[in-house]
C-alpha cells in the first residue's frame, strides 16, 4: 500500500502497525514474563490480555460504525474552511503539532469531565503497565465526544482524511509508551511523551492523578501546569477498581454508576448536571486501596529480589 492509499483510507494505519506491535509484546513478554527483568505490574497476565486485545476489536468495530457519521460532519464543515491548505511536508509537521495540541486538551478533559471520564476510565482501568494496555480502549469514545476535538482541524483547512491520519498516527505511537522496559530516555525527556512520563499519567498516587496528558509533545504539559516527573514507584489504575476482566464490564461500569447516580430521586438539575459533567467524584479516592495497592506490589518486587 502506498502513501496515498493510506490517507485515502486512514483507517488502515493501525492494521499496518500491528506487526511492529506484536513484536514488542513478545519481546517484553519475554523480558518480563520469561526473563523475570521487570516487574510484577508489567507481567502479561492472560485473562487480562485477552480483555485488552477485545477491548481493542470493540473500539475499532465502534470507530468504524460512527466513522460513517463522522465523515459527513467532516466534510460539511470542511467546505466552511478558513484557508486551503496544500499538504506538504511543511503543512504536515505543522498538522501533526496542531493535532497533538488538539489531543493534550481531548485527554485532559476526558480526565476533567465525567461524561468523558466514563469512556476514558476502561483504559485507566488496569493495574498493570505493559504494551498489551495501550489496547485497552472504549468503543463508547464516539459517544463521549471525542470526534470533536479534531473539528478545529477541519474547520482550519486540513482535509479530513489528513486529520484522521494525524490522529491514528498519534494514537499508534502513543502504543510505545506503555512500558516498564525502558527508563529514561535522556534530553528527549524534555520535548517527548516517554514510557517514564506516561506510568506517572497511568499511576492513582495521589501525586500522580490527573498529570502528564501528552500524545506525543511533553510540552504542553509543561506549558499548562499539568507536567509531574516519575519519582515514587508507580502504583497503577484507579482509586475505583473494577475487579474484572469482563470487556463489557470494563466498558459500562463507570457508565453504569453515573446514570444510577443521575438518576436518584430528590436531585436538582444543578446537581444532575454536575453528576454528568463535573470532574470525577472526589469520593472515588480512597487513599487506602492505592496503599494497600503499594505494599503488595513491594512486596511482591522484594520476594523476587530475594
Amino acid at each position: 500500500m502506498d502513501f496515498n492509499s493510506l490517507i485515502s483510507n486512514p483507517e488502515v494505519l493501525l492494521l499496518v502497525l500491528a506487526p511492529v506491535f506484536l513484536i514488542c509484546i513478545l519481546l517484553e513478554w519475554y523480558l518480563g514474563d520469561k526473563g523475570g527483568r521487570l516487574p510484577q505490574t508489567a507481567r502479561y497476565h492472560l485473562p487480562e490480555v485477552l480483555c485488552n486485545f477485545t477491548l481493542a476489536g470493540m473500539h475499532q468495530v465502534a470507530d468504524i460504525v460512527a466513522g460513517l457519521l463522522v465523515a459527513n460532519i467532516y466534510l460539511m464543515v470542511f467546505g466552511w474552511r478558513l484557508f486551503d491548505i496544500e499538504m506538504d511536508a511543511l503543512s504536515f509537521i505543522m498538522l501533526l503539532i496542531a493535532q497533538d495540541f488538539c489531543y493534550y486538551w481531548f485527554h485532559r478533559a476526558s480526565h476533567r469531565v465525567r461524561w468523558m471520564w466514563a469512556a476514558h476510565v476502561a483504559h485507566h482501568s488496569s493495574e498493570k503497565m505493559n504494551f498489551s494496555t495501550a489496547f485497552r480502549q472504549s468503543l463508547m469514545y464516539p459517544l463521549a465526544g471525542m470526534w470533536l476535538f479534531w473539528l478545529p482541524l477541519v474547520i482550519i483547512g486540513f482535509d479530513p482524511n489528513w486529520v484522521v491520519f494525524s490522529v491514528l498516527l498519534n494514537l499508534g505511537l502513543q502504543f510505545f509508551v506503555h512500558t516498564q522496559a525502558v527508563d529514561r530516555l535522556g534530553p528527549l525527556e524534555w520535548s517527548f511523551n516517554t514510557p517514564s512520563h506516561h506510568r506517572v499519567h497511568h499511576g492513582c498516587n495521589p501525586q500522580y492523578i490527573d498529570k502528564n496528558y501528552a500524545g506525543v509533545l511533553i510540552i504542553w504539559d509543561r506549558l499548562f501546569g499539568t507536567y509531574v516527573e516519575e519519582e515514587e514507584t508507580v502504583v497503577y489504575g484507579i482509586t475505583k477498581p473494577v475487579n474484572s476482566f469482563n470487556p463489557l464490564v470494563v466498558t459500562f461500569c463507570e457508565w453504569r454508576d453515573m446514570f444510577s447516580e443521575v438518576s436518584a430521586k430528590g436531585l436538582s438539575f444543578k446537581q444532575r448536571w454536575q453528576l454528568l459533567f463535573a470532574p470525577p467524584s472526589a469520593n472515588d479516592t480512597k487513599p487506602e486501596v492505592v496503599n494497600q495497592r503499594s505494599e503488595t506490589q513491594h512486596s511482591a518486587n522484594t520476594t523476587k529480589m530475594v
